[in-house]
């Protein structure tokens, strides 16, 4: 067997844990990935991996080889993209995870202007509001709202801000208490999204423009993890729920939704651009990640100032 292959394949069940996930990620056997690590063994002569039923890890041994052969697959990987222009001229296949609201609203839009500039780069987005493990599932980039991320290995850029607005369908509010105050929350049908960012607990946490926190333990009788489905149920006249700008701007300009408590938004978040690894970034991540920056950032803070206006009267918002 390629002794390169042999390393790869090492690296890999080191990154993900399991020699059953590493054969699904490489399209192979546990076999050939199981062959693979014994031949490294007999080689080096040492053993590389402690092996339970549950997980495999690296011996003392295993990490220093790991954090070795990390240095020459980068070396590697580095010769071949110079090479082959990888580094220089984006092309290829780009891979790309987002969250479902952001997916359908922007980035969808954002990825057919990239390709009209870079038209040799094909792009697979898939929309999840999990996470990904971007190397054991092979995600180039994320594309995510978070108020921070968790600790990782991964690169993150600040691709630009959002925050949500509580709003409701017109004919929701004609036939429910005025709402002056978060309290009076506690009094309506409340909806909420339930995500993996989004803290799993009732109410929300609302600022004023003074920068004022205030909290609310409003129940919610319907939750759902999916924004477009939010937005359903509320275009319905369901109650009152929480959808980011992006998501909402159009049914507020249209009067299909309508702001409750205007005074109020949620916290704001950071959209992130999260990719592997800093070390010879491919042309297509780092064109892609810097055209977000610009592209969908300026879009966001135009829907920001649109919401603005409507705030300032050129639409009239109830429940004030």
């Amino acid at each position: 067997m390629d002794k390169i292959h042999n390393i790869r394949v090492f690296s890999r069940v080191v990154e993900v844990g399991s020699f059953t996930a590493v054969a699904n990620v490489l399209n192979s056997s546990i076999a050939h990935v199981s062959r693979s690590i014994s031949t490294l063994e007999e080689e080096l002569r040492v053993r590389l991996f402690d092996r339970t039923t549950r997980r495999v890890t690296p011996t003392e041994a295993g990490a220093r080889y790991y954090r070795r052969c990390q240095k020459i697959l980068a070396d590697l990987d580095y010769a071949d993209a110079e090479a082959a222009d990888a580094l220089i001229e984006p092309y290829g296949t780009l891979r790309v995870h987002a969250m479902p609201g952001l997916g359908q609203t922007h980035l969808a839009a954002c990825i057919i202007e990239y390709q009209r500039r870079y038209s040799d780069v094909n792009i697979e987005l898939t929309l999840s509001a999990a996470m990904p493990r971007l190397v054991e599932e092979q995600f180039d980039v994320s594309v995510l709202t978070a108020r921070t991320l968790p600790d990782s290995d991964y690169v993150s850029q600040t691709t630009g801000t959002s925050y949500s607005v509580l709003v409701a369908a017109p004919s929701y509010l004609e036939q429910r208490p005025p709402l002056d105050s978060p309290d009076d929350l506690t009094r309506h049908e409340c909806i909420r999204l339930q995500s993996p960012a989004s803290p799993p607990t009732d109410g929300w946490t609302l600022e004023n423009s003074d920068g004022e926190v205030l909290s609310n333990a409003s129940t919610a009788r319907f939750k759902v993890n999916d924004p477009e489905a939010l937005r359903v149920a509320l275009l319905a006249g369901a109650g009152i729920g929480a959808l980011a700008v992006y998501s909402a701007i159009d049914d507020l300009r249209s009067g299909a939704l309508v702001r409750v408590l205007p005074k109020f938004q949620l916290p704001t978040r950071n959209v992130y651009s999260v990719y592997p690894s800093r070390l010879y970034v491919d042309a297509k991540i780092r064109t892609f990640v810097d055209f977000l920056k610009h592209e969908l950032s300026a879009r966001m803070a135009a829907e920001e100032a649109a919401l603005k206006n409507l705030n300032n009267g050129k639409l009239p918002f109830r429940a004030q």
